[in-house]
């Protein structure tokens, strides 16, 4: 039995591989979109209906405190060196709005990398994959999350503006992060064959 099902996972990963490879284009430009973005991401302490809420007062004092302090960073390296020199302030603002609102909840605000499922933000959608991000945890953190994109600059309401976009992406990223629907299908096609690989090896 042991040897059969050393063969299944064998076969099963390697159609999973040969599928992904058939996409070679379409991943190496996701993978070129993870490089060059970096993300907000803030989890609630919890789902209860105070918490979620304190996760969006916490979400718009970050994101105002937040504003431009990425506008003249050139590169993901530079935006990733401001992001970490703010890390400070931005913590000391979170934890200012939870007080406020009366809670005592713990806060940690952190440069990190984890991976996020495909996510559609306004008019962009980002392919699955391992990003780049600054994380705002609240608490325990076991609450649902919300994020957006902070390099380049779209949290502040600039999703619709190409412009921010075409600054960081080149023209083949900024099309399928803009695509709309036409790349949705391939981005979950890819992102499931990704976690099938993760399942045997």
């Amino acid at each position: 039995m042991f040897p059969y099902r050393k063969m299944i996972k064998a076969i099963t990963g390697g159609l999973a591989l040969c599928l992904l490879l058939s996409l070679g284009g379409l991943y190496g430009r996701c993978e070129g979109v993870r490089q060059r973005v970096v993300r907000l991401h803030v989890l609630a302490n919890s789902d209860s209906r105070e918490d979620q809420a304190l996760k969006l007062q916490v979400r718009d004092a970050v994101v105002q405190a937040a504003a431009g302090w990425l506008d003249g960073a050139a590169t993901t390296e530079e935006a990733l060196a401001a992001a970490e020199a703010r890390l400070p302030a931005l913590e000391a603002v979170a934890r200012q709005t939870v007080q406020t609102a009366g809670y005592d909840y713990p806060v940690r605000v952190e440069l990190t990398r984890m991976y996020f499922t495909t996510r559609q933000y306004d008019t962009v959608t980002l392919p699955a994959g391992t990003y780049d991000a600054v994380r705002v945890t609240i608490g325990a953190g076991a609450g649902q999350n919300w994020w957006c994109v902070v390099y380049p600059p779209l949290c502040a309401g600039a999703a619709t503006d190409r412009s921010t976009l075409s600054q960081v992406l080149d023209p083949s990223q900024e099309a399928l992060v803009s695509g709309g629907d036409r790349y949705i299908v391939k981005f979950k096609v890819m992102e499931w064959l990704e976690a099938l690989l993760h399942i045997f090896r």
